[in-house]
C-alpha cells in the first residue's frame, strides 16, 4: 500500500546548521544561578527539593553543548518514516512505520508533556516487526500534537483533546486504516481515552498508562470505601499531587502559557530545567533520571523542543485542556490499563472501571514512573503487546 498521496505528504528532520552552532553558542554563554540552599551529595532525592540541582544541569549542559549529536536523531527519525497532513487547516506531523506482517494491526500511539514523539523512537521497530512470529505486529503510528514538534502550531483556540482525538480519527482514515486501536499516557492517554469513548465505531480497543477516573484529574468527591490499602495510597498521592506545589508547573501552563513560553523558547538551559525537572520527579529512581533513560534520549526530547521553538505552544495545550476531560465520558470498547508506581497519577481499579466499562486486562508492575516508553523499554513493548493482544481478542 503505498503511503502517499495528494493528502500526505513525505517530510525529513534536518535542522540547519546555524541552528545547531547559535544553541551551542547559546549553551557556552549561559547565565546560571548560584547553587541551591538545600545543596546535598549524591545520591540523594532531596537534592532536587529546589529543583534541578546547579551541578547536575552544568553535566548536562556541557555534554549537550559537546557531546551530543543531533544528527542520529534525525537519522533514526528519517528511517522510521516521517510524513505531515493538514487537518482542519493545521499541519499535522507524524511517524509511520508499517509492519511486514499481513495480520498487523493499526496502532495509534500518543505522547504527552513534556514529552514528544522521541518517546517512541526505540520502540517502533519492535511493535511494527517482532522477533517472534507469536507476538501481535501493529502498523504503528505516532503523531506530534498540535503545537509539539514538527506539527504546526494553532494561531487560535480550540485545538483542544477533543479535537486532536478527532483529527486522530481523520489521520488514521487518510492512511487507510478505518478501524484501528489506540494507546498513550500523559495527554496521550487523555486523547486514547476520548478515542475510545467518542469514536468506538473506529477504535477497536485502547491501552493507556494514564486512566482518568470520572471526577477528572483529582481524586476529590469519590469513595474510598472498598478501596485496596495500595488503593487508598495511590489515590491519596494523586490528590496530592494536584492540590499541592508539585502541579505548580501545569498550573502556570494552563493559566499563562505565552508568559513561561518566552523563556523556553529563547533560553535553551530554561527549557532544559523546565523539561529536566519533570523527567527526575516522575521517573522511577532515587536520586538522578539518568539512572534509567539516556541522557541522549532526555536531549533528543529536549532538543527537538528548542529546534522547532515549541516551548510555548506546547504548553498551550495545558491551557486548552488542563482538567477539562469530560466527566461523563464512558469508555465501552475493550480496554487494557497498566499503572505504574512511581507515575504522578494513580487511578484506583474501582474508580477506572466507572468510566472504562470493559477492562479486560489491568497490570501494576513493581518498576516504573511515568515514560515507560524510555525507562522500560523492553517491558513497555511486552506490556502493551499483551494488553492490545487481550483487547483485540475481546473485541
Amino acid at each position: 500500500m503505498s503511503l502517499l498521496t495528494s493528502d500526505v505528504e513525505a517530510f525529513e528532520a534536518h535542522a540547519a546548521e546555524a541552528d545547531l552552532e547559535d544553541l551551542r553558542a547559546r549553551l557556552a554563554s549561559a547565565r546560571l544561578p548560584e547553587v541551591e540552599t538545600v545543596y546535598r551529595d549524591a545520591p540523594d532525592p532531596r537534592r532536587w527539593d529546589q529543583g534541578v540541582p546547579l551541578g547536575d544541569l552544568v553535566d548536562v549542559v556541557e555534554y549537550w553543548r559537546t557531546g551530543y549529536d543531533w544528527r542520529a536523531f534525525e537519522t533514526r527519525l528519517n528511517r522510521i518514516g516521517q510524513f505531515r497532513t493538514t487537518i482542519d487547516g493545521l499541519g499535522i506531523h507524524f511517524l509511520h512505520r508499517r509492519s511486514r506482517r499481513a495480520d498487523a494491526t493499526p496502532l495509534v500511539l500518543t505522547h504527552g508533556w513534556p514529552g514528544s514523539i522521541a518517546e517512541f523512537v526505540d520502540v517502533v521497530d519492535e511493535l511494527a516487526d517482532p522477533e517472534s512470529a507469536d507476538a501481535p505486529a501493529f502498523h504503528v503510528v505516532v503523531p506530534s500534537l498540535p503545537g509539539f514538534g514538527y506539527s504546526d502550531k494553532p494561531t487560535s483556540t480550540g485545538w483542544g483533546i477533543e479535537k486532536i482525538a478527532a483529527a486522530w480519527v481523520e489521520l488514521m482514515g487518510r492512511l487507510g486504516y478505518d478501524r484501528f486501536a489506540a494507546a498513550g499516557g500523559d495527554f496521550g492517554g487523555v486523547i486514547t481515552t476520548i478515542l475510545g469513548g467518542r469514536f468506538p465505531e473506529h477504535v477497536l480497543g485502547v491501552h493507556t498508562t494514564s486512566p482518568q477516573g470520572p471526577s477528572g484529574l483529582a481524586a476529590d468527591g469519590l469513595s474510598m470505601e472498598g478501596l485496596t490499602a495500595v488503593e487508598r495510597e495511590w489515590a491519596e498521592e494523586t490528590s496530592e499531587f494536584w492540590s499541592g506545589a508539585r502541579a505548580a508547573y501545569a498550573k502556570q501552563q494552563a493559566a499563562r502559557p505565552q508568559t513561561i513560553g518566552y523563556s523556553l523558547v529563547d533560553s535553551p538551559v530554561g527549557l532544559l530545567a523546565w523539561i529536566l525537572d519533570k523527567f527526575a520527579e516522575w521517573t522511577d529512581t532515587k536520586d538522578s533520571p539518568f539512572e534509567t533513560i539516556s541522557m541522549d534520549r532526555v536531549l533528543d526530547d529536549v532538543t527537538l523542543y528548542w529546534l522547532t521553538r515549541s516551548g510555548a505552544s506546547a504548553a498551550r495545550l495545558y491551557y486548552e485542556s488542563h482538567n477539562s476531560l469530560d466527566p461523563e465520558l464512558r469508555v465501552d470498547v475493550p480496554s487494557a490499563i497498566t499503572v505504574y508506581p512511581r507515575d504522578v497519577e494513580k487511578v484506583p481499579r474501582p474508580w477506572a472501571r466507572e468510566r472504562f466499562r470493559r477492562i479486560v486486562r489491568w497490570r501494576s508492575p513493581e518498576a516504573g514512573g511515568h515514560f515507560p516508553s524510555l525507562e522500560l523499554p523492553e517491558f513497555f513493548v511486552t506490556d502493551l503487546r499483551e494488553g492490545l493482544a487481550a483487547v483485540l481478542a475481546a473485541g
